[in-house]
């Protein structure tokens, strides 16, 4: 880590390739694993697996995801022949919040404090036991998202005495580019994307959209659209404020 040089990186590789980003994270990181939401993930997954067939792959089971979605992560795990990694929420902490505030609270009182129990703790959790992460975020998915560097410090799960390294290798491009690569090789993808789910998470605050519409505007649409990140990102916000 102190011969890793993460601004510079970032400025030498920010017109890279994503495959030239995940040798990057690989030859530099052992404890190095890769987040896989179910949706378009699925780009960054197949481009890491083909570097390295033993990626480590993790994904956050909230208990409120589509039933399309379990199945999904299911054909993947089998796909690609990989051990997936499924994170859920502590029984506890979730059975308290959930006998005070009930099922749907964040309808009214915003999304932050269901997807902290359910996906943030979980998260903050196994990111404590990991040197960097690899995610799918792109810079145009949401306003949030804009400025998303191929490589950061992550300003959301590092602590003074663990810094942990976030990789973005699609970071550059656009929902078209993923859906090109898709296509183009024929890889798994979630059937809900075919009924207008672009953006896809828990069932309860995810809806299709309509023809024109921005990605993220079927995520959390009762809220302002640069608050909709449930934390995994928090930084980007942070970034913003």
């Amino acid at each position: 880590m102190s011969t890793f040089d993460i601004d510079q990186l970032a400025i030498d590789y920010a017109s890279k390739s994503p495959q030239q980003i995940l040798e990057l994270a690989f030859a530099n990181f052992d404890n190095l694993w890769l987040s896989f939401s179910g949706a378009d993930d699925i780009v960054v997954l197949d481009m890491a697996w083909k570097l390295n067939p033993n990626v480590k792959v993790f994904t956050l089971d909230t208990g409120r995801l589509h039933a399309e979605t379990y199945r999904f992560l299911e054909q993947v795990r089998k796909h690609y022949g990989i051990e997936l990694e499924v994170l859920s929420p502590d029984h506890q902490q979730l059975e308290a919040y959930v006998r005070e505030k009930g099922l749907f609270d964040f309808y009214e009182s915003g999304h932050g404090e269901c997807c902290g129990v359910r996906k943030i703790a979980p998260l903050r959790r196994k990111l404590a036991s990991v040197d960097a992460w690899i995610t799918g975020q792109r810079k145009d998915q949401s306003p949030t998202r804009a400025d998303v560097p191929v490589v950061q410090l992550d300003g959301g799960f590092s602590t003074p005495t663990h810094p942990l390294v976030k990789f973005n290798p699609l970071a550059n491009y656009t929902s078209e580019d993923v859906w090109n690569y898709i296509r183009m090789l024929e890889i798994p993808y979630n059937p809900l994307h075919e009924r207008g789910f672009i953006s896809i998470g828990c069932e309860p605050c995810t809806r299709p959209v309509l023809p024109n519409q921005h990605e993220r505007e079927g995520r959390w649409w009762w809220e302002e659209a640069t608050k909709k990140e449930c934390g995994l990102h928090g930084s980007n916000l942070i970034a913003k404020s």
